[in-house]
């Protein structure tokens, strides 16, 4: 339900943004950053808006008092939107689904690389050169992760696409195999 709820707001968001064209998608892109970052630093004010105690009515009345004039018209009237509907609590996952949507059309893409060790900025340079060459993306996000129980290789995430070529995935897939063998 959470992520059908996030995908209706979020699309709707993006189809208001688009209107005005890509650039105002992605400016209110960096926008909606920009309130993420403030929420994050003010939990006081996310509490409020999720106690149930606190009237639908009042809500309304401290993002209309917080947001308009401050922020877009197209983010005051989602906040107002989101509240009265009373899913505030979905907010992030909005966020989130617009963001993605915004990115996609822009042809970024967001990977997601795991290795046994630290890659050097050369080694890194190379990995998003090869991504950017066989996923068809224009410009790519690189978020970078150590695990050394994967022990060599690496694991690649983009959206739902996974290339796991660990050493840990391998050795499973052989003794998979050798347990096989000596049972049949």
């Amino acid at each position: 339900m959470a992520k059908l709820v996030s995908k209706t707001y979020g699309e709707a968001l993006y189809e208001v943004a688009m209107e005005s064209g890509v650039d105002r998608a992605v400016s209110l892109m960096e926008e909606i950053r920009c309130l993420e970052g403030i929420l994050k630093e003010n939990p006081q004010f996310d509490e409020l808006m999720k106690h149930p105690g606190v009237p639908k009515q009042d809500k309304l009345k401290v993002v209309e008092d917080t947001f308009k004039g401050r922020v877009s018209d197209e983010l005051a009237g989602l906040l107002e939107v989101v509240v009265s509907k009373e899913r505030y609590k979905e907010l992030p996952a909005i966020f989130a689904y617009f963001t993605e949507r915004v990115k996609e059309e822009c042809g970024i893409g967001v990977a997601y690389v795991t290795t046994a060790v630290e890659l050097d900025q050369k080694q890194k340079e190379a990995v998003e050169a090869k991504l950017l060459e066989t996923s068809g993306y224009k410009k790519m996000e690189m978020y970078y992760e150590v695990d050394a129980s994967i022990i060599g290789g690496m694991i690649i995430r983009i959206n739902d696409r996974v290339v796991d070529s660990s050493v840990r995935t391998k050795l499973n897939g052989l003794t998979k195999q050798l347990l096989q063998i000596q049972l049949g």
